[in-house]
């Protein structure tokens, strides 16, 4: 009897200590009064620093902008880089990730998601005097792109034996590639064409690769079984799809008078795509 006890009092004590080690992280949010969300602040429009304010601005800001509104507290943004986000996430070093992140099923292993927040292609551009007119060109030739995402993983599957070169920064790596360090450069369709159009007269040397290598459900990074954080966020999205709020930050950042220059937009914050 006494046995039986002290293994019933072991496990409450386990599940208490459980209980507390695993706090809930939207109380703590309210409590501290801030949210913490890691961005690159080097992907133009989607998180940059504007170069009048110094401050970081973008598409995904005025998503997690609206979503510390919604929990009542002062969002706060800390660059980290591609490779380290989902590692700052997991260890506690910022609450959300707003940095480009690709939603697979892979990652979901590691992390949770909140409702898609955009959508887009992966493409390559490639100078226009190397002959290249279509991705499997691209094989045994020199390719550039950001490390720590899905670009080179994807690149490497469409074209096998392809020689890729990563760069910290995506603006790194399409300089690579006017310096003439690779034949192209792979990123997210967005990131690529506002690139391509501050080539200026310069474009006419450079071709964009008409095949997409992936198409990529972005969504922002939740930290593992925190339901109610996550909740509040994909409650944020839905009300800014229902809103119509959605579709002006969209025109604000990518849309026809943008360098981005695209036309409509064809997703909405109220689905969960996954690659």
């Amino acid at each position: 009897m006494r046995h039986t006890l002290l293994a019933a009092a072991v496990a409450a004590s386990t599940f208490l200590l459980g209980t507390v080690a695993h706090a809930d992280q939207l109380a703590d949010i309210k409590k501290k009064g801030e949210l913490v969300v890691g961005v690159l602040g080097t992907d133009e429009p989607a998180t940059f620093v504007d170069p009048k304010t110094r401050q970081i601005v973008g598409y995904e800001v005025d998503l997690v902008n609206a979503i510390a509104k919604k929990i009542g507290v002062k969002p706060v943004l800390k660059q980290i880089a591609v490779a380290a986000r989902i590692p700052e996430l997991q260890q506690g070093h910022v609450d959300l990730v707003a940095a480009g992140l690709t939603h697979n099923k892979e990652r979901e292993a590691q992390i949770d998601f909140s409702l898609t927040t955009f959508v887009t292609g992966q493409k390559a551009i490639v100078k226009k005097d190397s002959g290249i007119s279509e991705v499997p060109q691209l094989a045994g030739k020199k390719v550039l792109t950001i490390r720590g995402g899905t670009q080179e993983p994807n690149i490497r599957k469409a074209v096998p034996n392809v020689e890729v070169v990563t760069f910290d920064t995506s603006q790194q790596a399409f300089q690579a590639l006017q310096q003439g360090k690779g034949v192209g450069y792979v990123d997210d369709e967005a990131a690529l064409l506002r690139s391509y159009a501050k080539l200026g007269p310069q474009k006419a040397q450079y071709v964009v690769l008409k095949q997409n290598l992936s198409t990529e459900a972005l969504a922002i990074g939740i930290k593992k079984g925190e339901t109610g954080l996550k909740a509040v966020v994909d409650d944020t999205l839905r009300e800014l799809e229902k809103s119509g709020e959605a579709q002006k930050i969209f025109i604000k950042w990518y849309g026809p008078t943008t360098a981005s220059g695209f036309q409509t937009r064809d997703f909405k914050l109220d689905s969960d795509k996954i690659d």
